[in-house]
């Protein structure tokens, strides 16, 4: 069942448009506010919450409707507003779409799912049953037991939205992992990936054949002791804990599709001149002709590109992490997680950057080498790692296997190869030397990789290197 339902409108829905929709799913409906006022909740006769509502966001970028919901929104720019139902009761969904339609009529757009717009019909609340607390008290959980928290999804894409983000805060804050179900054909945002395959947390799958299994791992999943868990295989022991893989997650499909992955780190003197996200820029710029097209704190990315936001943003929140999701052109599929972190080293910003290649694209692997010394010379390069893998040009993660990256490069900037002992940065174990990068009496280092997708053995060569790199 679908809990989510957005009117995505040319115009900004003001008060009075808001206060209609509310109330267009009858008159017996209370209307509260909660989180500092950024979210209005629809409540039953009895003050228990059945819809509730974010307000209203501006998105400024081209193609994030597209991406996340298959849908068609007005021209950039345009106002999504998110309206999630309480699980257990009946009419809520119901309820919300009529909330969403109405809106998108009064304010100028559309609703999604498109299923929404016939819900423009009076829901009486009489003889609803309300789930009992405390998921009826927080509508962005659905089932909360002493281990985790767990949410229902029914969107084309799992992204990292607002109301999930805040899910997982809130979650962390008490101990609890987050457990996301979803049903079958559902992809992920690669922006909540990592945020969904840190234990207990997960990306549960609703499956006709074994029932649910974990979306990325393809283990088949129990509910058991409060938490979606691994069921162990007859074969699992103590020292070999087996679990079954789901025979829908091992249905992989060959396209002939790949991902270029970078993830690396900079570190800069905290300074007043400090600009943050001209690295990223940069090496967007040099990959694709082109700067990133936008970025939010949250998904859709809302913003136009800007690396004077980015910086405004990370020093409001200091000495708080920032976390912010980057986006590119819907023609050139790429996105990007930044976590800006103050250190005792400075500001570093650590990124994990993926574009995108259908069967008749090439990677511009040979531009790699141009990228690490760009970054290593101007903006503080402290290491970084390229990967190619068979994945999907679009970005988004199946529940299926795809298969690992395997590393095409490793750059060492230039301050790690001075601080090495001797010249072990230089004579390294592999069979092609590394290229040095910069200024010849301070160079980071390049060390090519093989780079073949369909021969994991590259990993066995960046192991050696880490090892000899480190010393042991």
């Amino acid at each position: 069942m679908t809990k989510d339902v957005i009117a995505l409108t040319a115009r900004m829905p003001d008060p009075g448009a808001m206060l209609a929709s509310l109330l267009s799913g009858g008159p017996d409906k209370l209307v509260d506010t909660t989180g500092e006022g950024a979210v209005v909740r629809l409540c039953d006769g009895e003050g228990r919450p059945l819809v509730s509502v974010e307000a209203p966001l501006l998105v400024q970028v081209p193609g994030e409707a597209e991406r996340l919901l298959g849908a068609t929104p007005p021209p950039v720019p345009y106002w999504w507003t998110e309206a999630r139902a309480t699980t257990g009761v009946e009419a809520a969904e119901q309820l919300a779409g009529t909330f969403a339609a109405r809106l998108a009529a009064l304010a100028g757009g559309s609703a999604w799912p498109p299923e929404a717009a016939r819900s423009l019909a009076v829901v009486t609340t009489d003889g609803m049953n309300v789930a009992p607390e405390p998921a009826a008290a927080q509508p962005a959980v659905d089932v909360l037991t002493d281990k985790v928290a767990v949410v229902i999804q029914d969107r084309p894409v799992l992204a990292m939205t607002a109301w999930l983000s805040e899910a997982f805060r809130t979650a962390a804050t008490a101990g609890l992992g987050l457990q996301v179900v979803t049903p079958p054909g559902i992809t992920l945002s690669p922006a909540a990936r990592d945020s969904l395959s840190t234990w207990p947390s997960r990306w549960v799958v609703r499956d006709e054949r074994d029932g649910y299994y974990d979306g990325l791992t393809g283990a088949v999943l129990r509910w058991q002791d409060g938490m979606f868990a691994p069921v162990p295989s007859a074969e699992a022991t103590a020292e070999d804990p087996r679990t079954p893989v789901a025979a829908t997650y091992r249905e992989a499909t060959v396209t002939g599709e790949r991902q270029l992955a970078v993830t690396f780190r900079t570190v800069h003197p905290a300074g007043e001149d400090l600009v943050l996200g001209s690295a990223l820029e940069a090496i967007w710029r040099e990959l694709t002709g082109e700067p990133p097209a936008g970025v939010g704190t949250a998904e859709p990315a809302n913003l136009p590109w800007s690396p004077r936001q980015i910086t405004d943003l990370a020093r409001e929140r200091a000495p708080e992490p920032t976390w912010v999701v980057v986006v590119g052109s819907p023609d050139r599929p790429g996105l990007a997680t930044v976590r800006i972190s103050r250190t005792k080293g400075g500001v570093e910003e650590d990124v994990t950057l993926m574009f995108g290649y259908g069967p008749d694209e090439e990677p511009p692997v040979d531009a790699l080498p141009k990228v690490a010394e760009l970054l290593a010379t101007r903006h503080r390069l402290q290491s970084m790692l390229v990967q190619l893998r068979k994945a999907r040009r679009d970005l988004a993660v199946p529940p299926r296997f795809e298969g690992p990256g395997v590393p095409v490069a490793f750059v060492l900037g230039a301050e790690e190869v001075h601080q090495m002992p001797d010249d072990r940065a230089r004579r390294t174990p592999l069979s092609e030397p590394p290229v040095p990068l910069g200024p010849k009496t301070r160079p980071a280092m390049y060390y090519p990789l093989p780079g073949d997708p369909s021969d994991l053995s590259g990993w066995q060569d960046f192991e050696r290197l880490m090892r000899h790199l480190k010393g042991e």
